[in-house]
């Protein structure tokens, strides 16, 4: 995923000299293909993340085409003022790319965590939220990002789990993609980012469960999900965030106004709280009660049996 998003930043300012890569300190070996490539075009603004999206903003009112790199923790988490006043106010094209979302970043504590970058960006106006599974939808949310007139962030998380997908995504932005039809109609599995691969899994033990991939969290196909709603007495939403203002709680916003029918929605995400102990990655998912084992436990306790 993180090779496509190097390829992806290398085409765009090999093919427009106005296309402008700003860090704040970080990602020195991902960037050295674009360096290398276009080395007056990379701007390495320091450890002042709030400076840096100042800096993009003035450079996207002057015709340039910003990309604004950091930790998912720092971009958009500790800048969401900049984002909201300086780039989502004067509706910017101003990408933000936040890295290592989720507990990823398990050993370094608190600080570079982030399970709250989606609910706190899903409150500002004018600004588009991508959260890709794999290399496929990577392409898909950089094509997107990088041709809109509208700011948007794309949510990266730093561990590459593999593809979901076996060809490009051709659907328009803001689709649900479909990963498993449904057989039955009980229950549906709406996930996104490194949890896709977990819903694949878990779907293999809740037989005749369909699996959705949503790699655009804002925009979000609404007569879709009210489709899915309608095929399927249960959905099941996972994410490596916070159950409260993430994806389960927008799904949730979209099913309660269904007038014909109300499906149950199952927010399956991280608790509110921090982080109580630093450890791996895999550590991290489990006590926040988002590794594989976990979440078939909360299944069961939610009523949804699991075969396995």
């Amino acid at each position: 995923m993180r090779a496509t998003f190097s390829c992806a930043i290398v085409a765009a300012a090999q093919a427009d000299p106005r296309v402008v890569l700003l860090t704040g300190d970080h990602g020195y070996a991902l960037f050295d293909d674009f360096r290398r490539a276009v080395p007056h075009q990379f701007i390495n603004a320091g450890v002042s993340e709030q400076n840096m999206v100042g800096v993009a903003a003035g450079l996207a009112k002057a015709g340039f085409c910003p990309i604004v790199y950091g930790l998912s923790a720092f971009v958009p988490v500790r800048v969401l003022e900049q984002i909201k006043l300086d780039v989502c106010y004067e509706q910017l094209p101003v990408v933000f790319i936040g890295d290592g979302a989720g507990v990823v970043y398990s050993t370094l504590g608190g600080s570079h965590q982030s399970l709250e970058d989606i609910a706190v960006l899903r409150a500002l106006p004018n600004i588009d939220i991508l959260s890709p599974a794999d290399a496929w939808e990577m392409h898909y949310a950089m094509t997107h990002a990088l041709r809109s007139k509208r700011p948007a962030y794309v949510r990266m998380g730093k561990a590459d789990l593999g593809d979901v997908h076996q060809q490009p995504v051709s659907a328009p932005i803001g689709a649900l993609l479909e990963l498993r039809p449904q057989v039955k109609d009980d229950v549906a599995f709406i996930a996104t980012g490194s949890l896709v691969r977990t819903a694949l899994a878990l779907s293999d033990s809740v037989r005749g469960a369909s699996v959705w991939s949503v790699p655009s969290i804002v925009p979000i196909c609404r007569v879709q999900v009210e489709s899915i709603g309608r095929a399927a007495k249960t959905l099941v939403v996972l994410e490596e965030h916070s159950a409260a203002a993430g994806l389960g709680s927008l799904i949730a916003e979209i099913t309660s106004e269904m007038t014909d029918i109300r499906p149950r929605v199952v927010r399956l995400g991280a608790d509110a709280r921090f982080s109580e102990y630093c450890g791996s990655y895999q550590y991290l998912l489990k006590e926040h009660r988002i590794d594989l084992e976990s979440l078939r436990v909360r299944l069961a306790e939610k009523g949804i049996d699991c075969d396995y």
